[in-house]
């Protein structure tokens, strides 16, 4: 029985997986962060910035062979963050909705 507080619609998987977030602007540097957890509607990811709640970001999700059976996979992902709160070890904790979403081939 819940309150009507959880408003998640996927089933989450809590794994840690490696993760860049592109920059918006070309000058910006390149941020490597971890996920906390993953569904295919969005996912909670612990970095060393923080974003503004609305701002649209872009990001590289690899999953790896222990994950894919076979050879690491990446995902390249659209969306928007929709939390930002500090983590008890001096990171930044993000929630972000996926919007879009396209498999890379293994080159890229």
């Amino acid at each position: 029985m819940g309150d009507g507080s959880e408003r998640r619609e996927a089933r989450r998987f809590n794994m840690s997986l490696p993760m860049r977030v592109l920059p918006r602007q070309g000058h910006s540097p390149e941020l490597r962060a971890q996920t906390r957890d993953v569904s295919y509607r969005g996912l909670y990811f612990l970095a060393d910035a923080s974003f503004e709640i609305g701002s649209a970001i872009e990001f590289v999700i690899t999953l790896p062979r222990q994950v894919t059976r076979a050879e690491d996979v990446n995902i390249r992902c659209q969306g928007q963050i929709v939390r930002v709160e500090p983590d008890s070890n001096g990171r930044t904790g993000m929630a972000a909705r996926i919007e879009r979403y396209e498999f890379l081939h293994a080159a890229a």
